[in-house]
């Protein structure tokens, strides 16, 4: 092989543009014994290429499988089921806890939770009563 085709072939290479064909003539020629001087730098080059061609990989790979708990899913699914069904047929009626037979029981209840209620809500108007004096108070510190 001429070393001026080799040359111009080691340049398409480099621009990827050989084919296959091409590449096989560089392997052989830098795999001879009569590389020219300046060409040497690439001999380990396509050496390597040529070597890597030729390596296999040996050893199995185990593979893992995936477990499937689609099985053990549904059944703790149908177990929840079956304990909620349980529990909501196996359920005691509760009293009606708000009635009174007596009228003057309901009214004394009434009047205790109406106290109660009104006592919350004094706390509350108290609550707004600093507010305001401190909104009093900002204003005039801060006036706009």
């Amino acid at each position: 092989m001429e070393l001026r085709e080799i040359e111009l072939l080691l340049d398409k290479y480099f621009d990827a543009e050989t084919s296959i064909a091409e590449e096989n003539q560089l392997k052989m020629y830098f795999s001879s014994s009569n590389v020219a001087p300046h060409l040497e730098q690439y001999r380990s080059m396509f050496g390597y290429f040529a070597q890597a061609g030729e390596q296999r990989f040996e050893k199995t790979i185990p593979l893992k499988t995936k477990k499937r708990y689609v099985g053990w899913l549904s059944v703790a699914a149908s177990v929840v089921i079956a304990f909620g069904v349980f529990t909501f047929i196996n359920k005691e009626p509760q009293e009606d806890l708000g009635t009174f037979d007596d009228p003057e029981i309901a009214l004394r209840e009434t009047q205790k939770a109406l106290n109660m209620l009104s006592q919350n809500v004094n706390k509350g108007v108290n609550s707004i009563n600093y507010l305001e004096e401190y909104e009093n108070s900002r204003k005039t510190i801060f006036k706009k």
